[in-house]
């Protein structure tokens, strides 16, 4: 047996006396609470994942209540953490658990990885907290920590520094207490070794840090070009008989598939869809929003119809002004709610 990396022992015991041990999915092997802490956590930070993890529980607290709800009840309660393709293979996948394994969810990395929405990292993170096998995680945080640690250049995302990275993380698993070194990773990445001003003091493994050492914090791990990110705009009808406002719901896939938002479209083509009269109409400041791959200009529009219209068009509904932006809809379209509802309607 290959005598144990000097970075292995010293994150272990700084996980065990200095890293993060009261995070609500810790302390538990439920593969059920293990894997959806993942799963919302990808691309989003821990203070904003707490609230919405009590909550998803509170609402889907086993994988057969996940799998039995449906998707728009799921997409409900995502609203607000982005990146809902994350929601719609949550669902995928609870299902899949539940008619193929029969909700017991399965113990192999390869298995894992073949459900929906789980990668490689986040399959070895579950089989690691929740079955205590010895699998290495790849995150972005962990990319960062092995870069900056090991002195490794290049893009991660490139192949070649992929490969490697994924070959030296294999390399450093310990043979015993694989859920604190993991832990001690993720802990790592997030709270000191992090993008920018990176506490290298307080590091555990600063004595052997290459980027520490050449002061090369901030060139490692390197950046991938970036293209000009392309603009979008859309304009977004606001209808409200001053007590309701007229949502409709987006189709399951695309952008915010399965939330509700405001008709999309300018007024007149809205409202001849529609079979309305518009009467009063005011033009609402634009609102930015960025997204993964592209940044959307929200243009709103504030247009006031008679009380007591009906719609027949299957997908809409007329929620109570006061509680819209808490009906399942996205941030930035929240946003614009709570200036109508602020303003009065």
């Amino acid at each position: 047996m290959a005598a144990p990396n000097r970075f292995t022992v010293d994150l272990i015991a700084w996980q065990k006396t200095a890293g993060r041990h009261d995070l609500p999915w810790q302390k538990t092997r439920d593969p059920y609470r293990i894997w959806l802490s993942e799963i919302m956590l990808q691309q989003t930070q821990v203070g904003t994942v707490i609230p919405y993890y009590a909550r998803f529980l509170g609402n889907f607290p086993d994988v057969q209540a996940l799998a039995a709800a449906p998707i728009e009840s799921v997409i409900e309660h995502w609203a607000g953490l982005g990146y809902y393709a994350r929601a719609r293979n949550l669902h995928r996948c609870a299902r899949q658990i539940a008619e193929v394994y029969g909700g017991d969810f399965p113990q192999t990395e390869a298995e894992l990885e073949s459900l929906p929405g789980i990668g490689r990292s986040t399959a070895a993170a579950i089989a690691a907290f929740a079955f205590g096998r010895r699998a290495a995680i790849l995150d972005g945080n962990v990319k960062r920590v092995l870069c900056r640690q090991f002195g490794i250049a290049g893009f991660p995302g490139a192949t070649a520094v992929h490969r490697e990275l994924w070959a030296l993380a294999e390399s450093l698993l310990p043979e015993s207490n694989i859920e604190v070194y993991t832990q001690g990773l993720m802990d790592l990445g997030a709270t000191l070794c992090t993008r920018s001003r990176p506490r290298c003091g307080d590091c555990p493994v600063a004595s052997g840090c290459v980027a520490r050492r050449d002061g090369r914090q901030g060139e490692l791990p390197e950046s991938k070009p970036r293209p000009a990110v392309p603009e979008r705009t859309s304009t977004f009808v606001l209808l409200t008989d001053g007590a309701r406002l007229l949502l409709e719901r987006r189709p399951p896939s695309g952008l915010w598939g399965g939330l509700l938002v405001p008709p999309e479209g300018e007024p007149a083509e809205v409202a001849a869809r529609l079979g309305l009269a518009l009467g009063e109409s005011m033009k609402l400041p634009p609102l930015k929003h960025a997204f993964t791959h592209f940044r959307l200009t929200l243009l709103p529009v504030l247009c006031r119809i008679e009380a007591g219209f009906q719609v027949a068009e299957p997908g809409l509904e007329w929620v109570a002004l006061s509680k819209a932006a808490d009906a399942g809809v996205p941030a930035p379209i929240k946003k614009l709610i709570n200036q109508v509802a602020s303003a009065g309607g």
